[in-house]
């Protein structure tokens, strides 16, 4: 990874940034690690703005004085983003350190190498998120992926679909009730006889708690599966110890059963795969099921044949 590296020139300006920073710690250690860091979130926003990516490095804990005193911390906001996580390291090591109270709060983890005379940097890479405190120069995806996976980001931000304002009757543009979608009768599974509530003595299509909310989209892959639609559903209950249950189901339309292969994934909020399930021949539905906390953010992707489409949800 290191011949992939991105040289960068320091500036005098990032170099009084850091010293200044640096100045203010305790100890001599504390100081060099607050330089290290303020230099690699200088070198990263550098970087960013060269590619038309806009940064504000004010509003990081890592330009807060307190933050900077007790914490290690090397952040980065993007605006309608999110965080990364600058982290600098050695070009003597081939992994880099990344501190516990960094994870799963940052968009990206970017590694960056700080010459001797701090006269350049190198950016190495990327991950999408980390959670441990060795990251390893192998497992950086090429800097190149970086500006694309932040527009990404930005538009999955941009498009949340927010599940507790369905226990309060807001719903988003797309998502209907079970009950309303299935009217059509062309999009009504073949296996759904007299009403959406029978089901083969099974409860796939009726509300089980009568505090859920449940709602339904139509996903439309085209001829990647025989152009039958399938229909997504999403049921929310809230659990008693401040989590909220999630269950995924997704079923074929006008058909008894999904055409085979169609994969139903969850994706982090790193967007890394969190649950998966795959249709088989016979599956009249396929379904997941997970819990979270308020505020979490996750993804549901469905996909068949290289096409998918992706809805990014906050619980």
């Amino acid at each position: 990874m290191t011949c992939n590296a991105l040289p960068l020139p320091i500036s005098e300006t990032a170099i009084l940034t850091a010293r200044s920073f640096a100045t203010q710690q305790p100890t001599r250690e504390k100081a060099e690690k607050v330089l290290l860091n303020t230099l690699s979130v200088l070198t990263v926003s550098y970087y960013l703005n060269l590619m038309g990516v806009s940064t504000d490095v004010n509003v990081g804990d890592s330009w807060n004085p307190v933050m900077r005193l007790s914490t290690d911390v090397a952040d980065l906001d993007v605006p309608g983003v999110g965080k990364i996580e600058c982290r600098p390291a050695s070009i003597n090591e081939d992994f880099c350190y990344i501190p516990p109270e960094s994870w799963g709060t940052r968009v990206a983890y970017v590694v960056v190498v700080i010459d001797e005379c701090l006269e350049e940097a190198k950016v190495m890479g990327f991950v999408k998120g980390c959670s441990t405190e060795v990251l390893h120069y192998d497992e950086l995806l090429p800097l190149e992926g970086l500006v694309e996976y932040l527009e990404w980001q930005k538009l999955a931000q941009s498009t949340l679909v927010s599940l507790s304002r369905w226990v309060s009757g807001v719903v988003e543009y797309g998502w209907q009730t079970v009950e309303s979608l299935l009217e059509n009768p062309q999009l009504r599974p073949v296996y759904v006889f007299r009403s959406v509530e029978a089901i083969s003595g099974d409860t796939v299509l009726k509300e089980t708690e009568a505090h859920s909310v449940r709602r339904a989209k139509l996903f439309d892959l085209g001829i990647q599966i025989a152009n039958q639609p399938v229909i997504l559903i999403v049921e929310i209950t809230p659990q008693s110890d401040s989590k909220t249950s999630v269950r995924l189901q997704l079923h074929p339309t006008g058909a008894v059963y999904l055409q085979p292969s169609i994969v139903l994934s969850v994706l982090d909020e790193s967007l890394n795969l969190f649950l998966e399930a795959q249709s088989r021949s016979a599956d009249n539905y396929i379904q997941l099921q997970f819990s979270g906390e308020v505020g979490e953010r996750f993804s549901v992707r469905v996909g068949h044949d290289g096409a998918y489409i992706t809805e990014h949800f906050v619980i």
